[in-house]
C-alpha cells in the first residue's frame, strides 16, 4: 500500500530546518575544517578551490549522499559548494575544503539530488473534476491567482524546472517572465501557450488553437513563437491531414523550438513519428493492451539514428494509476499543500467538485486502463524511448504539490524501472530535452544551484521524495 502524505505538512507555513554549523578556523582564516561525527581530520581538508562566482556568499552542504543525476555511483559525504546562483565546487569531506565564513548546511543522512523537473503540468488548473465549469469560471483568475500557487505548489514539491503544455498565451509568458524577474516563486517555467490541434472544444479557444489549412498552422506557429514560447504543443494531429501536420512541425523546427505531440491514438503517433515530433506525451492507447508492432518497429528505427539523439516519451502514468487507491483512500484529497495560494472559494469548488470520486465521469475507464499500463511502458523502454518525468499536474484528484513524487513512485515501485534511472528522467534528461544542461540537471560545477535533499536514502525508499527537507534555487534556500 502507498503510504499517504503527512497531513500535518503544510506548504503555507514554511519550515525552518536545524542548520548544523560546524567547525573551526585554520590557521590564517584561509579554511574552515568541517568536524563531522566520523571525526574527518582538519589536515585532510585542503583544497585548492574555484574561485566563487557571482561574488555571494559560499554555501556548503556537507556530508550527504550526493546523487549527481549523471547515473554514476553516488559520492557519500559529499561537499557541495555554492556561490551566488552557482555551484562551485563538489567533491568529499576529506579532499575538498570548505572556505573560511562558508555557511556550512549539514545534510547528514540525507540524499542530496538536482532539484526535479516535472515536464507536463497544467499551471492553470487544480485538480477540479469539471473542466467545462472550471473553464467558464476562472479565466480571469489564471494569471494572478490560480497559475502562481500551481507554480508556488511546484517548487515546495521540489521541483526546481516544469513544463507547462497547454495555457492562455498571455498569462503563460506573465507568469514565466514573473518567475523568472523573482517576483513570484515557481520553478524554472517553459512554457507551450495554447495547444494546436484541429479544431478547439467550445469554450476553449483561448488555450486550444485550431488550425484550417496549413498556411493557418504555419502561422499559428509564427505568431506562438514570436510571442516568445519555449515549445509548441500539438495534439489531436490524427485530425489534421498530414500537409498540415508536416507544416506545423517544420515550422516550429524552423523557429528553434521543439514539438511536444500527443500519444493517445495509434496514428497522433505516426504522424509524429513520421514528420519528426521530437517528445511525445502519455501512453495512451485507452483500453488495448499494447502498441501495434508497426508503431514499436518505428520508435526502434527512430531510436537507433545516434545522430538524431534521444527520443523522448513523457509517459504521465501516475493520475491513471493512482486513481483507485485515491477513491478509496481520500486523504491524498484532504493534504492541505494543495490549497497554497487559492482562495477559499476555490478550494471549496474544488472540493465539492471531488465529494464523489468513485462517480467521477473522467476516470470510469479507468480500472480497465491500469492493467495495460505496464506493458505499454515495458514496450517503449525495450523500443529505445527516452522517459521524462510529467504528470500532467493539474488534472482531477492530481494537485501540484503531491503528482511529481508520486509519478517516480509509481515508476519505481509498480513499473520496475530502477530507482537511478527515474532521477535521471527526472532531472539529467529533461534538462538535456530542453537545451538547459549546460544549466541544470546535473550537480556539476558552473551550473546553477538547483538542489534538493531528504532524509534516507532515495534509491532505496523513492517514495522519501514525498516530503523534501531542503530546497534550493538558483543558489537560494526556498525551504
Amino acid at each position: 500500500m502507498k503510504p499517504k502524505p503527512r497531513d500535518a505538512r503544510v506548504f503555507a507555513t514554511m519550515r525552518t530546518m536545524k542548520t548544523l554549523l560546524t567547525g573551526v578556523v585554520a590557521a590564517g582564516g584561509l579554511l574552515l575544517a568541517v568536524a563531522l561525527s566520523r571525526g574527518a581530520d582538519a589536515a585532510d581538508t585542503a583544497a585548492s578551490l574555484p574561485p566563487p562566482q557571482g561574488g555571494g556568499r559560499v554555501t556548503a552542504l556537507v556530508g550527504g549522499t550526493l546523487i549527481d543525476g549523471f547515473g554514476g555511483v553516488p559520492i557519500h559525504n559529499s561537499v557541495v559548494l555554492m556561490s551566488g546562483e552557482r555551484i562551485t565546487a563538489v567533491g568529499m569531506v576529506g579532499t575538498l575544503a570548505v572556505p573560511a565564513g562558508a555557511e556550512v548546511i549539514s545534510t547528514e543522512g540525507m540524499s542530496v539530488l538536482p532539484g526535479l523537473w516535472d515536464m507536463h503540468v497544467h499551471l492553470m488548473i487544480n485538480g477540479h473534476s469539471d473542466y467545462t465549469h472550471w473553464d467558464k469560471t476562472y479565466p480571469a483568475r489564471f494569471e494572478k491567482e490560480i497559475m502562481p500557487s500551481s507554480a508556488h505548489q511546484l517548487l515546495l514539491a521540489g521541483v526546481t524546472s516544469a513544463r507547462d503544455l497547454g495555457g492562455p498565451l498571455g498569462p503563460s509568458i506573465n507568469v514565466r517572465n514573473a518567475i523568472n524577474r523573482g517576483e513570484i516563486p515557481g520553478p524554472r517555467l517553459y512554457v507551450s501557450g495554447p495547444f494546436i490541434q484541429h479544431a478547439p472544444y467550445p469554450g476553449t479557444e483561448d488555450f486550444r488553437w485550431g488550425v484550417t489549412g496549413v498556411e493557418d498552422g504555419r502561422n499559428k506557429v509564427r505568431q506562438l513563437a514570436k510571442a516568445g514560447v519555449d515549445v509548441i504543443k500539438l495534439i489531436d494531429q490524427d485530425l489534421m491531414t498530414e500537409a498540415e501536420v508536416s507544416a506545423i512541425i517544420s515550422e516550429a523546427h524552423a523557429n528553434g523550438l521543439p514539438v511536444i505531440g500527443h500519444s493517445h491514438r495509434p496514428q497522433e503517433i505516426r504522424l509524429g513519428m513520421k514528420f519528426g515530433v521530437d517528445n511525445f506525451e502519455h501512453t495512451g492507447l485507452a483500453t488495448a493492451p499494447e502498441y501495434p508492432e508497426d508503431i514499436i518497429a518505428m520508435i526502434r528505427e527512430r531510436s537507433a539514428k545516434m545522430s538524431m539523439g534521444p527520443l523522448f516519451w513523457t509517459p504521465t502514468v501516475q493520475g491513471l494509476f493512482n486513481y483507485e487507491y485515491q477513491r478509496d483512500h481520500p486523504e491524498m484529497l484532504d493534504d492541505p499543500s494543495w490549497t497554497l495560494g487559492l482562495g477559499a472559494d476555490i478550494v471549496a469548488d474544488i472540493r465539492q467538485s471531488l465529494r464523489r470520486p468513485g462517480e467521477l465521469s473522467y476516470f470510469q475507464l479507468t480500472p480497465a486502463r491500469r492493467p495495460t499500463l505496464k506493458r505499454k511502458i515495458t514496450q517503449l523502454r525495450e523500443a529505445g524511448a527516452t522517459f521524462l518525468i510529467g504528470t500532467d499536474s493539474g488534472i482531477p484528484m492530481n494537485f501540484h504539490s503531491q503528482s511529481t513524487w508520486n509519478e517516480l513512485d509509481v515508476w519505481v515501485r509498480d513499473m520496475g524501472i530502477p530507482a537511478m534511472e527515474a532521477i535521471r528522467s527526472a532531472t539529467y534528461w529533461p534538462s538535456l530535452m530542453m537545451k538547459q544542461d549546460r544549466d541544470v540537471g546535473t550537480i556539476t560545477p558552473g551550473k546553477y544551484a538547483d538542489i534538493i535533499a531528504v532524509r534516507g536514502d532515495v534509491l532505496k525508499y523513492i517514495n522519501l521524495l514525498q516530503d523534501v527537507d531542503l530546497i534550493i534555487k538558483n543558489g537560494k534556500r526556498v525551504r
